[in-house]
């Protein structure tokens, strides 16, 4: 097997990831995908409440859901974010803890450079200048400089409650400055 460019597959990577940021930034309004839904009471459109900051350089962003359930261990977080992204979003279930930051600045440029679209976390966020140089959207509920503990636990793909609302691995979120909703199939354009 031929040597691998690191530069040049840096480049390569770089430009995927823009195209996948470019391509999560389709015309979409949360607020206008409220007025379609807003009488759907099947449970397939739900809306995050507004307790999330946003932290990232990408404010706008959707993607197909992938869950994460840990509590102030971010090892799956990392080994998650480090795997390619392919456009989703990774909604992580921290319990809402504002004591130890599942995710910071090398976590971030990771999920950037693997092609996460966004990732959102019931939990806090530490680097935070870091995390505005971000291209990926990053939405939390607070900034805290302590880290977490290593402990090698945490459930994939699993159905969570995000602040009182159901998601489920497969789910689309969209993002922007408005809010975030949660669909069970893709919006159309």
């Amino acid at each position: 097997m031929p040597p691998v460019d690191t530069e040049y597959s840096t480049l390569i990577n770089e430009e995927i990831v823009l195209k996948m940021t470019e391509a999560s930034a389709l015309p979409f309004a949360t607020c206008d995908l409220c007025d379609a839904h807003k009488n759907d009471s099947s449970g397939n459109f739900r809306v995050l409440p507004p307790v999330f900051m946003d932290f990232g350089a990408v404010q706008k962003f959707s993607g197909q859901v992938v869950t994460l359930k840990c509590f102030e261990d971010n090892t799956l977080v990392k080994a998650t974010v480090d795997s390619a992204g392919a456009g989703r979003v990774l909604v992580v279930d921290g319990g809402a803890s504002l004591r130890r930051a599942l995710l910071g600045g090398n976590l971030a440029m990771a999920a950037a450079r693997n092609g996460w679209s966004g990732v959102v976390i019931d939990g806090c966020v530490r680097d935070v200048a870091e995390l505005a140089q971000c291209r990926t959207g990053i939405r939390a509920l607070a900034a805290m400089p302590m880290p977490t503990e290593k402990r090698q636990q945490g459930q994939l793909d699993l159905t969570v409650q995000i602040q009182g609302v159901w998601i489920r691995p497969g789910d689309w979120l969209y993002a922007d400055k408005d809010g975030m909703v949660l669909m069970h199939e893709a919006a159309v354009a």
